[in-house]
């Protein structure tokens, strides 16, 4: 079926920000950022995903992926 991916880890990596410094700024927990970056969710709210757009200074697309062989769980 295929799945949504975030790749949060990439973005973060590239923009040489570490989780503690981007939880700061998306105003998240640290935990609940892990999560995320880790694709440990099945859902996130679009005030989250535009707030961490906003800290890396990049669009929605640059963080999400489709892999259409990856198992649905």
């Amino acid at each position: 079926m295929g799945k949504i991916l975030l790749e949060l880890d990439v973005m973060m990596a590239r923009r040489h920000m570490s989780l503690n410094d981007l939880a700061d700024k998306v105003g998240i927990t640290n935990v609940n950022l892990s999560k995320i970056k880790n694709n440990k969710v099945n859902a996130i709210r679009f005030g989250t995903l535009a707030n961490i757009c906003k800290a890396l200074d990049c669009q929605p697309g640059d963080l999400l992926k489709y892999d259409p062989e990856a198992p649905d769980e």
